[in-house]
């Protein structure tokens, strides 16, 4: 049976596609550009876009199992719920939707409350699928930290001290792909379920910090609370509007948070099989591509 993946040469969907695929699965990849695309052996290369409801009926038309991942952009929520509406057209079933954690909490950040909505038609249309809400991605700091890093010896994110369990894109995809296989191959529909997805510990700016000097071997302090700086470094490659949606999720970072329960670290470990990556395998990985590239 056929899974369509949305987002598929992004962050998770290019792992994701790659698991799939190592596992048998026949994957179609959605992509606007598959002639300028290179997939695993075995994939198929898609055409299609959010806003071309042509291309993303055809899509869906041969596809059995969704998944959805919508990029932060400022027609998210409609993209995402044509994009829902559309699987239901054809018959789709089985989908696993790539949301966020707190989505229903934060609800002053665009993108947090766009997700949660697109929760909301899942539930009350009756929709059957699991509901990943990761926090946030390890992998996000990787081009915003370096420079600041390695040349001033600053941890420049604002994250707080509320804590955050950051996550492994690798977790998440090997997750995603975990769910996806289960609903494709289950003989019957699956209930929809909502799961917290999480690293193994919790990080403030502070703790941050500790790892990367750790790593690096010389210190590393936290730039401290103040969000303006960040915004305005995403402002240097990203649009005004959602440079403002990203410094509203950190403030709410600073706040509340983003704490996954014992529960959900337990979960995931024993669902993936493998102790969670961690924030210190992280920078490990990372310095060593920094150096790799100098």
């Amino acid at each position: 049976m056929t899974i369509l993946v949305t987002g598929s040469t992004g962050l998770i969907g290019s792992h994701l596609v790659a698991l799939l695929a190592a596992q048998g699965a026949d994957v179609h990849a959605l992509t606007r550009t598959p002639e300028k695309r290179q997939f695993p052996p075995g994939v198929t290369a898609v055409k299609g876009d959010f806003q071309d409801v042509d291309s993303m009926r055809a899509a869906m038309g041969c596809a059995r199992t969704l998944f959805l991942l919508n990029t932060v952009a400022a027609d998210e929520v409609t993209q995402a719920l044509i994009a829902l509406n559309l699987a239901r057209e054809a018959g789709i079933e089985r989908i696993v939707y790539l949301s966020v954690m707190h989505s229903d909490r934060f609800t002053d950040v665009p993108h947090f409350t766009g997700k949660h909505t697109v929760e909301r038609m899942i539930e009350q249309l009756g929709m059957h699928a699991t509901i990943l809400r990761p926090a946030y991605f390890m992998q996000n700091d990787d081009a915003l930290i370096q420079s600041s890093v390695l040349e001033r010896g600053v941890y420049p994110m604002p994250i707080g001290s509320a804590g955050i369990s950051m996550v492994d894109a690798r977790d998440v995809a090997q997750l995603a792909a975990r769910h996806l296989l289960r609903r494709d191959a289950a003989s019957e529909l699956l209930p929809t379920e909502v799961l917290d997805v999480v690293g193994p510990t919790a990080l403030s700016g502070q703790t941050a910090a500790a790892v990367w000097s750790d790593v690096l071997g010389k210190t590393i302090r936290y730039a401290g609370d103040d969000i303006g700086p960040f915004e305005a470094q995403f402002r240097s490659f990203a649009p005004g509007w959602m440079a403002y949606d990203m410094r509203l999720m950190m403030a709410r970072m600073q706040m509340d948070g983003e704490l996954g329960s014992a529960a959900a670290v337990e979960r995931m470990q024993q669902e993936l099989g493998t102790p969670l990556r961690s924030y210190r395998d992280h920078a490990l990985e990372t310095a060593a591509r920094w150096r790799a590239a100098q």
